[in-house]
């Protein structure tokens, strides 16, 4: 059994950094993802990391690439997702998820990972 819990969410300021959290426990895959929906918005890819033993590699929505950086702590299961240069437009529920799928498949998921089996319960970022 797959259990994500997010955290670290809140309001920060336009320009500011945020740090999410997400740890898993059960059973996990090598490729964690993140996703978000704002309001009004469909729901879209954020980035996703594969890890495995030593090899990692990450990929990014166009719209965060350069301020957004997804990295594990293996020893605490736990992936975070450091958001730095904040926008308003950065103003969503930011789920993470664990998947057999690729980086590329995760982050450019149609349906912004709705179907994706395992994901947590989100967590709020909001921007001003």
């Amino acid at each position: 059994h797959v259990q994500l819990v997010e955290s670290g969410g809140g309001s920060a300021l336009a320009g500011g950094s945020v740090r999410l959290s997400c740890a898993a426990s059960g059973y996990t895959f090598n490729t964690y993802g993140w996703f978000r929906q704002a309001p009004g918005k469909e729901r879209g890819g954020v980035g996703a990391r594969y890890s495995e033993d030593r090899i990692s590699f990450t990929r990014y929505g166009d719209s965060v690439k350069g301020r957004f950086t997804i990295s594990k702590a293996n020893a605490k299961n736990s992936v975070y997702l450091d958001m730095k240069d904040l926008k308003p437009e950065d103003t969503a529920m930011y789920y993470c998820t664990t998947d057999p799928r690729s980086v590329d498949q995760v982050v450019a998921d149609p349906g912004g990972g709705v179907d994706f089996p395992y994901q947590g319960q989100g967590t709020q970022v909001t921007v001003s």
